[in-house]
C-alpha cells in the first residue's frame, strides 16, 4: 500500500479540511451572533448609531435599519470568507497552472440572480414598512396642527381649541408640545414663511414643513418622558434656535395639560 493510500484509509481528516470546516464554523457563529443581537433593541450597539426610539413607527425604523445591516454583513462574511478560502487552498504550488474554467453556467447564473433576490427582499420590507409608517388613521385619538414659522413652533389642538406658542428667536421658554403616551397622535404641519423640517430624533424619522404644501404622519408613543425637537432644515439666521419642548405624558396627565391649557386661555382672554 502507497504512503498515499496508507493515509486515506487511516480516516484522518486532511489538514486543508480541517481548516475549512474551521472556517465555515466560524463564518455561521459570527453569523448567528449579529442576528441574536439584533434582537436586543435597548443595546446601544445593535441600535448601530440610532437614538432609543419612543415610538411604534420608530421601532420599524430599527428593525429595517438592522435588518439591512444584517444582510450587509451577511453579504460581507461569505465574500470575504470566499476570497480567504481561495487565497488559502487554491494559491498556486508551483510553476503548473490550475485547471481553468470558462462559462460556467450554474456559478454564473447565481452570482446574477442573488442579487436581484437581495434587492428584491429590501425592496418589500422597505415598501411595507414605509407604507406603516405614512399610515394616517380615519380618527386618530388627537391631532396637532403644527405651524413652523422664522423661527419658532405654534402648535394647536384643534379638537380642544388650544394653543401653544413659543418665543421668537430662541429667546425665553421654548414651545411645549404634549401628548399622550399609548394613543394615536396626528401632525398635520405647514409653514409660515420658509421650508422647515420637523424632526424628534427619538422618532427616527422627521417630516418637511413647506409653505402651502401640507404634511401629514402620525405616531403611537411607547414611552413617557421630556425630549428636544429640532428643524433639520437651514431655514434662516436663526435655524438652531429653533428648538420645542416634547412631553410625552400619561393620558390621565394629558387631559390635565388640556384643562389647564383652557383655563389660562380663558384667563388671558377675560383679562384683556
Amino acid at each position: 500500500m502507497t504512503t498515499d493510500n496508507a493515509e486515506q484509509g487511516s480516516g484522518k481528516p486532511r489538514p486543508g479540511r480541517s481548516r475549512a470546516t474551521r472556517a465555515a464554523g466560524l463564518t455561521v457563529a459570527l453569523t448567528l451572533l449579529v442576528l441574536g443581537l439584533s434582537g436586543c433593541t435597548n443595546n446601544t450597539f445593535t441600535r448601530i448609531g440610532f437614538p432609543p426610539t419612543i415610538t411604534r413607527q420608530g421601532e420599524t425604523v430599527l428593525t429595517l435599519w438592522q435588518g439591512s445591516w444584517i444582510a450587509a454583513f451577511a453579504v460581507c462574511v461569505l465574500i470575504w470568507g470566499l476570497v480567504l478560502w481561495a487565497v488559502v487552498f487554491h494559491r498556486k504550488r508551483g510553476d503548473k497552472l490550475p485547471p481553468q474554467a470558462r462559462y460556467n453556467m450554474p456559478i454564473e447564473i447565481t452570482y446574477t440572480a442573488v442579487p436581484f433576490v437581495l434587492i428584491a427582499v429590501l425592496f418589500y420590507f422597505t415598501a411595507k414598512d414605509e407604507n406603516y409608517i405614512d399610515h394616517n388613521p380615519a380618527r386618530p385619538a388627537v391631532e396637532v396642527n403644527v405651524l413652523g414659522l422664522q423661527w419658532s413652533w405654534q402648535f394647536n389642538y384643534p379638537q380642544y381649541r388650544v394653543t401653544s406658542t413659543g418665543n421668537m428667536y430662541g429667546e425665553g421658554p421654548l414651545p411645549v408640545l404634549e401628548i399622550p403616551k399609548g394613543e394615536t397622535v396626528e401632525f398635520n404641519l405647514t409653514s409660515e414663511d420658509v421650508i422647515h423640517a420637523f424632526w424628534v430624533p427619538q422618532f427616527l424619522f422627521k417630516r418637511d414643513v413647506i409653505p402651502g404644501h401640507p404634511n401629514h404622519f402620525t405616531i403611537t408613543a411607547t414611552h413617557t418622558g421630556t425630549f428636544t425637537g429640532h428643524c433639520s432644515e437651514l431655514c434662516g439666521l436663526y435655524h438652531a434656535k429653533m428648538l420645542f419642548t416634547l412631553k410625552v405624558v400619561t393620558p390621565q396627565q394629558f387631559q390635565a395639560y388640556i384643562s389647564a391649557q383652557k383655563a389660562a386661555q380663558s384667563s388671558s382672554g377675560s383679562t384683556q
